[in-house]
């Protein structure tokens, strides 16, 4: 892989992973199409994952020690929401575990990709559904920490956990989730971006060790490089655009964008 490859890689991994659109979904399909041969493709997807994990903590960096100051002097507000992010965490964790062997060996396809690509559409148009109906609709967006609780949390954390299939969204499934449980916008957006902290951090740990270790790591040091600043780069741009966009903004768009690629893929694919 050359450096080039690396940024692409990159840029497409930074940017999905936080807007809407499935990240896993988007490196698969730009392998296929730009005929990208990368080893160990999971563990690739998860080293790009370090730096958009960098991202989140470089962007939520006062959230963080809000948050973690908060918990440290037993204020209520910021324990439920270290809790909630805690809970929250589980089941995608669990899953990736029980199931991370399945997942890289049998939905890395295209196919797999499209199916993800339209399932999370419906999810999303739902969101949207509820949200409309719901008293968060009238509210105005919340600036501070989100107001979670550990109910509500595990919710959203199982919503995440069906981001581990390409084309359904980390970002989409829990904004998603999020809205469905009457947290505002902004609210839901902050939860979700706080909430792929650990999951995405974790997988991209142990998925480094497994590249230091079959020699990948060292044989494409300069591509990985590349790949990881282009993902942080592209990462914190992505949120900064989502969470001014999605004030004011539906997540028609990326419904939208989602069916047609799921149609483009469809046509020329099979």
């Amino acid at each position: 892989m050359g450096i080039a490859e690396g940024l692409l890689l990159g840029v497409v991994q930074g940017l999905t992973e936080f807007l809407p659109v499935s990240s896993s979904g988007h490196l698969i399909v730009a392998r296929e199409v730009l005929g990208l041969q990368v080893e160990y493709g999971l563990a690739m997807d998860a080293a790009l994952h370090l730096a958009t994990a960098a991202a989140v903590c470089l962007y939520f960096w006062r959230d963080i020690t809000r948050l973690a100051r908060g918990a440290w002097a037993r204020e209520e507000r910021a324990r439920t929401l270290l809790g909630a992010l805690a809970v929250g965490t589980v089941p995608a964790a669990v899953a990736g575990l029980a199931l991370g062997s399945y997942i890289e060996a049998y939905t890395r396809g295209v196919g797999v990709v499209i199916f993800g690509l339209i399932a999370g559409s419906v999810v999303m148009a739902a969101a949207e559904r509820a949200f409309a109906r719901s008293a968060a609709a009238r509210s105005v967006a919340q600036e501070g920490e989100p107001r979670v609780s550990l109910r509500s949390g595990v919710a959203i954390g199982l919503f995440q956990a069906l981001a581990l299939f390409p084309g359904m969204s980390r970002s989409g499934m829990t904004i998603s989730a999020g809205l469905m449980f009457g947290l505002s916008r902004t609210e839901a957006m902050r939860f979700a971006f706080l909430l792929s902290f650990p999951i995405v951090l974790g997988a991209g740990l142990m998925q480094t060790k497994e590249l230091y270790q079959s020699g990948v790591f060292a044989a494409e040091l300069f591509p990985l490089a590349a790949a990881a600043a282009a993902s942080l780069a592209s990462g914190l741009a992505a949120i900064h655009f989502m969470l001014r966009f999605l004030r004011t903004h539906t997540l028609l768009p990326f419904i939208l964008y989602r069916l047609i690629l799921a149609a483009i893929l469809a046509v020329v694919f099979f």
